[in-house]
């Protein structure tokens, strides 16, 4: 179905009901809200995985603006301000009240804009293979030290001057290395791709290299977990790391995996999502 936010028609996807019988009563389940990585993808290829979090929320996806089978097609509305504004719309027009909100990847971005924009919006917040600010350089080396010579000079040229041709390399180069059990099959992507969203975003001269939330995030409210791979070469754990420092300490935990690499929920799905569960469950503590 498409729902309007803030003159755009965006794409929802509904995983479940939020409303299910519990004995001679109603229970309604918390909404957990997902944000899909990219830009220049939708919610198709993360659906499946995420979905499996429907015994403990409602689980609803959606296609961010210029994204996907969402509409909005003016470039100037594809930065980051104007994707936390639409979580933000979309809850509304949905009528969710303190959602859980979960951003993987570019969706992490979306979801820490969202959360400094209305700190008293979210009831909690899950960041997945995500950070405040990415340092390119320090992707460079992880690329490099993880893939060999060839792919950190491959990762270099796409991020420091992104176009069509590049991508193409990248994509079929480098981002294999974002799983790190590689000797998996490797699942077929049926996402509506828009390669145009992605050069307008991606990379050191665009917003990708630009955006800044550290200090911004020490203003969230909320409960925050956080989960980062070891092997992560495209948001080194180094810059997750950091980035659970800016969230004030007593709402944030910080999750290390040692045998992931960017794709968390793929490289160790048990464990991920386990860890998701247990923080929706938690009353609110957090963890320090």
């Amino acid at each position: 179905m498409h729902v309007l936010v803030n003159g755009v028609r965006l794409f929802v996807d509904v995983a479940n009901p939020g409303l299910v019988p519990r004995g001679h009563e109603m229970k309604e389940k918390p909404v957990l809200l997902m944000l899909h990585g990219g830009p220049g993808f939708d919610h198709a290829p993360f659906k499946e995985a995420f979905s499996t979090l429907r015994d403990v929320a409602q689980v609803i996806f959606f296609d961010h603006r210029g994204n996907g089978r969402s509409g909005g097609d003016d470039p100037a509305t594809w930065n980051l301000a104007q994707w936390g504004d639409d979580v933000k719309g979309l809850c509304d027009a949905l009528g969710i009240i303190k959602p859980i909100v979960c951003g993987l990847s570019f969706g992490g971005f979306v979801a820490q804009s969202y959360a400094t924009r209305y700190p008293k919006h979210p009831g909690k917040l899950i960041l997945l293979s995500t950070a405040a600010k990415i340092d390119f350089s320090v992707v460079f080396e992880t690329f490099a030290r993880i893939g060999g010579p060839e792919i950190g000079a491959l990762a270099e040229s796409y991020w420091t001057k992104p176009t069509l041709e590049r991508r193409s390399i990248y994509r079929r180069r480098c981002v294999p290395f974002y799983r790190h059990q590689r000797a998996r099959p490797i699942e077929p992507i049926h996402a509506l791709m828009r390669p145009d969203v992605a050069l307008h975003f991606n990379g050191l001269p665009n917003e990708h290299g630009r955006f800044d939330f550290r200090q911004a995030l020490a203003t969230v409210a909320c409960p925050v977990l956080m989960i980062g791979g070891e092997h992560d070469p495209i948001v080194p754990v180094s810059l997750a790391e950091e980035t659970a420092w800016s969230l004030p300490s007593h709402l944030v935990r910080f999750e290390r995996l040692a045998n992931c690499s960017h794709d968390v929920h793929s490289d160790d799905p048990a464990r991920v999502f386990s860890i998701i569960r247990e923080f929706i469950a938690d009353g609110g503590s957090g963890w320090n």
